[in-house]
């Protein structure tokens, strides 16, 4: 590992390359920007602040928003960056060709650092100026991290955030399978916590406390509660905190490998922001952050560099009805990303309704450009000449396309084991000629695609 005299290089090589990112002026990165409104959500259109998941290296949208005034708004940031673990991560891709189910594995994100320890903590670092950059004056930030580096990070945050603001080392424990015979196993994590200054926004949350053998103490003064384990009191939260994993059985499974509990983010929300506080995460994985702070009322920004994340993220908080919120993404076109093929797109007219009819045909992607293991690729191989369409993940359609940003109001994705239906019909108030019809498409492996097609008499061909 490192030494400790070393260290100081890694927090001046983040101090100095963070002033480097902060002094050059900022060239737009992310030219794909997309709206989605949740059908189910209950929302009201209004000027206020939209939600935000960005697919992009986190150092270009911390810089992105601070060019853009964000600088000292954040009153929360929670992240859950690699733990150099030396692995790399996979996400579980749950496949429905006919009946049954097929699992493969694809790759998440990598925690494998070529240059070793240093450029792990480098990277780090970095990104912490930054996030103090973007901290609120009454805000705070929550580093989660195991055994491998907290320590090391521990004395990287002393120097960025200050030693005297320095409230919390919270132990989260936790149940999993694996007992070693060799060593204590290892059953927590570890967050760091740092306030911006003494002014820091602290709700002060309570748990159970269960009397000595559950018997009722009859204190004066002292309410007692009473529950299928026996009697207690509530006392305000302690740093260690007894919360389960997402178990294979969990309804809040997703099947990304690094997710982390509701149950976890919901405590760290409610205590360190107030209901419309701007809340961040910028090492997203599958979106618990954003999905537990729309949930709490408060404002998100997240961001994630794996297009898995991204997906993931998206289902999950369309599923949660969120309000809408803008996905940003570079304006590159993904060589690998496949192509949807329609049987027909129309116009349909009944009792007095007007319906955009869209029949699904095929789906054609090459995949000797994904990276997969040969006997996952055998499986979507067959799987993809007997229904290629199961490889879809998401459809979003914007019904009225004006160019530029689309607004995907209407969202199809798999769910309940189920393939995205072929025939899809959507309601619309009006359906003239020359009008546009934008379609985003999502495959299982989070390569995206879209067309337009413009509207001519019942029909609609591809624009352009």
């Amino acid at each position: 590992m490192l030494t400790i005299d070393k260290l100081s290089e890694v927090i001046d090589f983040g101090r100095e390359e963070s002033k480097k990112i902060l002094s050059k002026p900022y060239i737009e990165y992310f030219h794909q920007r997309e709206r989605i409104l949740p059908k189910k959500a209950d929302f009201t259109p209004s000027s206020t602040f939209p939600n935000q998941f960005y697919q992009g290296d986190n150092l270009i949208v911390m810089k992105k928003l601070l060019e853009e005034g964000y600088r000292g708004k954040i009153d929360l940031i929670y992240i859950d960056p690699p733990f150099f673990t030396k692995a790399k991560y996979k996400s579980k891709i749950f496949l429905y060709p006919h009946k049954g189910e097929d699992v493969i594995e694809h790759f998440a994100y990598d925690d494998t650092w070529e240059e070793g320890f240093s450029s792990y903590l480098k990277m780090l670092s970095t990104r912490l100026f930054l996030m103090r950059e973007l901290l609120s004056e009454r805000g705070t930030i929550y580093v989660h991290l195991d055994y491998r580096t907290v320590h090391y990070v521990k004395i990287i945050m002393d120097q960025i955030f200050g030693g005297e603001n320095f409230l919390n080392e919270i132990i989260w424990a936790y149940k999993s399978g694996g007992v070693s015979k060799r060593y204590y196993s290892r059953k927590h994590d570890t967050i760091l916590v740092y306030t911006k200054g003494a002014d820091y926004i602290f709700n002060p949350q309570k748990e159970k406390s269960y009397n000595r053998g559950f018997k009722p103490y009859r204190f004066k003064g002292v309410k007692e509660y009473k529950d299928e384990l026996g009697w207690y009191t509530l006392v305000y939260l302690k740093d260690v905190w007894q919360i389960d994993m997402v178990g294979r059985t969990s309804k809040e499974r997703v099947g990304y490998d690094t997710q982390k509990p509701e149950k976890l983010l919901e405590r760290i929300i409610l205590t360190s922001s107030n209901e419309d506080s701007l809340v961040a995460d910028f090492f997203a994985g599958s979106g618990t952050t954003g999905v537990v702070a729309e949930k709490l009322n408060r404002r998100w920004i997240m961001a994630d560099i794996g297009k898995q994340s991204t997906l993931t993220t998206v289902k999950r908080l369309i599923e949660n009805s969120s309000n809408p919120f803008y996905i940003y993404k570079a304006d590159v076109r993904d060589e690998k990303a496949g192509k949807l093929y329609l049987k027909m797109i129309e116009v349909k007219k009944d009792k007095g309704k007007i319906f955009l009819k869209i029949e699904l045909d095929r789906y054609e992607v090459d995949l000797n450009k994904i990276s997969l293991k040969a006997k996952d690729r055998e499986l979507i191989h067959r799987i993809w000449k007997e229904n290629s369409l199961s490889l879809l993940d998401f459809i979003g359609i914007d019904t009225d396309y004006k160019g530029n940003s689309p607004d995907l109001r209407w969202q199809y994705y798999r769910k309940n084991k189920e393939n995205l239906d072929s025939s899809i019909y959507i309601e619309v108030d009006q359906l003239k000629e020359g009008q546009e019809i934008f379609i985003r498409y999502i495959d299982v492996f989070g390569k995206d695609n879209s067309v337009v097609y413009k509207i001519e008499g019942d029909k609609a061909i591809i624009n352009g």
